[in-house]
């Protein structure tokens, strides 16, 4: 949300810097997130200066183009060439002088500089109103007011408004802040804590009068709990044009464009007092009636942006005698709206159900400024205020009268809550005990009325647009919020609880395996669980009618739920190396979604992605590449770590992966994990090999619930190593060794290792030689040359008998 600090200080005379007023606005919770200047003229005509033609006489190669002299106040005047049809001697006009930015239209800079124009010198630009950014003429250079002097800067000429502009990280649940008022009135409240006192300044209304009765439009609520305040009058012989200049300066600053001074107006009362209002054509209405209801479902409207749009049920509208004229609180039609050609208007100003406003502006996909502030709940006792505040704004620019009397129905009042406050709770939920008096001088200056003072606590009347504001811990919050929470002191001691608990815990073996991969360089990332349904295509394991689909998508890239963790993944490793981060090591904890005949079903995963180097450069040391066992080393290290032990691995069947293994333990699969094909990696720009591992969660949490933790001591006995180099069959693997020898000896066989591969020259063809390590130890006494050259023996026989195997 942006806010204009020249228009806040209409409302609280504040004469601090931006800076240190946006630093207190922080504190109360309105998060300053940026401050941006605003200049009502782009470049605020830095360099341009008034001058005076001294002479003008016709440029001697060419027929368009004059030559002048300007004096511009210095000391010799300047010559310029100039090419517009109006200049002429005793002119004053606007002088760009060299070095002078201006911008163009679209704003784009560009910069005045000495030059020869068709031989002739040009020491700067006499300007047309277009070229400074004051006007859409360029018929020629702007003739100016003779009486000005000559020298002075336009920037004082054409009174350029200079401004800063705060955005705010408004937090959802504040919309007494959406606008210049709420948040001049948060102002005042932590300025008050500073002990400075300042008035809230309110634009007065006091000289709305009804001029003539000629103008009366019925208003009839139908549904009263979608629509519990409806206010609305009559302006007749209103001329439509555009806005004075400060008021499309007051709109510019916060990004709005201006339209028309109507549509300004109300566009202007919105963001000053947070009260959306919409004025109708009141020529186009049948019937001179107005009703508040909904229409059938199916039914046809056509919005301002010529969009046809069905409507629902539940849609609550603003109609006419005859048709529908606008989606109340949302958006407005295209056959009611002012135009150029409306002479009377009909001006609404209303509260709605926020949860009806918010469900239809989903429904439609629509996000206005109105129905932001409506389904956030707005002040209900502002309605009328802002009606007639509107009212005096569009007669003091646009002309014409009020027509009517002000229809307001209000049935059943919006009430104010009632909140008790006890001390005991304030002091232990802020941990300070806060003087009673300044509890109560800060409710004060929150519109928060203090009905009864007891020694335990306070009664409290909270106004209805604070509809955040319902419980005690939220008035401790608004008393912490502006006391300051930097002002809460810290002790010394810190204080905490040990739970002694047993039970299982699915988020501390999370936080266990995070740390591991922390701490060898993965860092974690967290991608959004929306994506595209294009990447379904990607593999054929993804069916397109599982997918869970959001029934009105931001985008179509955030169309469905993501049924596989590896595309979202790939995203965020295309992002960081194209932007020079290649080495990349990142880890996700995160859920799949699915949509099954049975219904919908979500899967906890444990995502790992490598690619680049998994060493640094460095002078002593060669750059070592991940590769496939780098990264079934970590995958080894985080089953251990969770205690599975005794599994088994096969080629993994999935097809977005062009090698690799899937690790199962029993009938669970754990991880399948791999080299993602470049097919895959292409769509996302990788150009790299990336290795991809894809936890199952679920089997894991499942086996590791199971999994009690047993200490063993440390042995007493020496343990003892044997090698084999076995000559075997290019098709038998290390896995089919382990498992021999681990079947063979289960008791004295500790520690089984390749540290050797040898194939090539010297060995007969379609064979290699494994080094293999053996590691015996007997945790009750030291073992016998006989007791080992026993158990060897029977590990030659079983590699000779069932792999064929030759000792080298």
């Amino acid at each position: 949300m942006k806010i204009s600090y020249n228009w806040l200080k209409q409302f609280i005379n504040i004469n601090w810097k931006a800076e240190k007023t946006g630093e207190l606005l922080t504190d109360l919770g309105l998060e300053i997130e940026g401050i941006e200047p605003f200049e009502s003229v782009k470049g605020g005509l830095e360099g341009v200066v008034i001058g005076e033609v001294l002479t003008c006489g016709q440029h001697p190669n060419a027929d368009r183009l004059k030559v002048t002299t300007v004096d511009i106040g210095e000391e010799n005047p300047l010559q310029i060439v100039c090419g517009a049809p109006n200049v002429a001697t005793g002119q004053k006009v606007p002088v760009a002088t060299i070095g002078t930015t201006l911008y163009t239209p679209e704003g784009e800079a560009w910069k005045i500089k000495k030059g020869k124009i068709r031989g002739e010198e040009s020491h700067g630009m006499i300007c047309a109103e277009d070229e400074l950014g004051l006007g859409e003429s360029h018929d020629g250079i702007m003739v100016l007011d003779p009486k000005l002097k000559v020298g002075s800067p336009a920037a004082t000429v054409f009174k350029v408004e200079k401004d800063e502009v705060f955005e705010i990280g408004l937090t959802p649940n504040r919309a007494d802040a959406m606008s210049h008022y709420g948040v001049a009135r948060d102002l005042k409240a932590g300025l008050l804590q500073k002990e400075i006192s300042l008035e809230l300044i309110t634009p007065s209304v006091s000289s709305f009068h009804v001029d003539a009765r000629a103008l009366k439009i019925d208003v009839d609520v139908k549904d009263k709990e979608k629509c519990p305040r409806y206010c609305g009058v009559t302006i007749s012989g209103v001329k439509v044009e555009a806005s004075p200049s400060w008021l499309q300066n007051r709109l510019r600053a916060i990004g709005l464009s201006p339209i028309n001074n109507i549509v300004d107006i109300t566009n202007y009362v919105l963001h000053e007092l947070g009260q959306p209002l919409h004025a109708f054509d009141a020529h186009k209405i049948s019937g001179n009636k107005i009703e508040v209801k909904t229409c059938a479902a199916g039914t046809s409207f056509t919005t301002l942006d010529g969009e046809e749009r069905k409507l629902d049920a539940e849609d609550l509208m603003i109609c006419d005698a005859e048709k529908p004229m606008c989606i109340a609180g949302v958006f407005g039609g295209i056959d009611s709206g002012v135009t150029e050609q409306t002479t009377n208007i009909f001006l609404e100003s209303a509260y709605f159900n926020p949860v009806s406003i918010r469900k239809t502006a989903k429904r439609h996909g629509l996000n206005t400024d109105a129905s932001f502030r409506f389904e956030r709940g707005i002040d209900p006792n502002i309605t009328e205020y802002a009606l007639k505040r509107a009212a005096l704004l569009i007669i003091d620019i646009a002309g014409g009268e009020i027509t009517s009397d002000i229809s307001d129905s209000y049935p059943n009042k919006i009430k104010d809550y009632e909140v008790r406050l006890s001390f005991d709770n304030a002091k232990r939920l802020i941990g300070e005990e806060i003087p009673r008096e300044t509890i109560k001088s800060i409710l004060t200056s929150l519109d928060i009325k203090v009905n009864n003072v007891t020694e335990a606590g306070l009664g409290l009347t909270v106004p209805a647009y604070r509809n955040d504001v319902q419980r005690e811990a939220d008035i401790i919050e608004e008393i912490l919020r502006v006391y300051g929470y930097n002002n809460v002191g810290t002790t010394e001691k810190l204080n905490a609880s040990i739970s002694n608990s047993t039970r299982f815990e699915d988020y501390k073996l999370q936080n266990v395996i995070s740390n591991q991969l922390a701490s060898q360089g993965f860092f974690e990332i967290m991608a959004n669980s929306l994506t595209t349904a294009s990447y379904n295509s990607l593999s054929d394991a993804i069916n397109d009618d599982h997918n869970v689909e959001m029934l009105n998508p931001l985008s179509q890239d955030l169309g469905v739920m993501r049924q596989s963790m590896l595309f979202s993944g790939l995203e965020a490793v295309a992002h960081n190396i194209n932007r020079k981060r290649s080495d990349l090591r990142l880890f996700e904890f995160g859920k799949t979604y699915h949509n099954y005949e049975s219904g919908r079903e979500e899967y906890k995963h444990l995502s790992l992605f490598v690619t680049g180097n998994s060493t640094e450069e460095r002078w002593n040391a060669t750059v070592k590449p991940s590769d496939f066992f780098y990264l079934k080393g970590i995958i080894d290290a985080v089953l251990e770590r969770l205690g599975l032990n005794q599994t088994t691995s096969a080629p993994t069947k999935q097809d977005i992966l062009s090698e690799g293994l899937v690790i199962s333990k029993g009938k669970h699969k754990l991880v399948n994990f791999g080299l993602v094909k470049k097919s895959v990696l292409k769509d996302f720009g990788i150009s790299q090999p990336l290795l991809y591992a894809d936890f199952n969660w679920d089997n894991i949490l499942s086996l590791a619930k199971h999994n009690a933790i047993t200490f063993t001591p440390i042995p007493k006995y020496p343990e003892v190593r044997r090698d084999f180099a076995l000559l075997i069959d290019n098709t038998v693997s290390f896995d089919d060794i382990y498992s021999i020898a681990k079947n063979t000896e289960k008791k004295l066989l500790k520690n089984i290792n390749l540290f050797d591969v040898y194939e090539g020259e010297n060995l007969p063809e379609g064979k290699k030689s494994y080094a293999v390590s053996f590691t015996l130890q007997d945790e009750n006494k030291t073992l016998t040359d006989k007791q080992i050259d026993k158990i060897m023996s029977k590990l030659q026989a079983n590699f000779e008998n069932k792999l064929g195997a030759e000792l080298r």
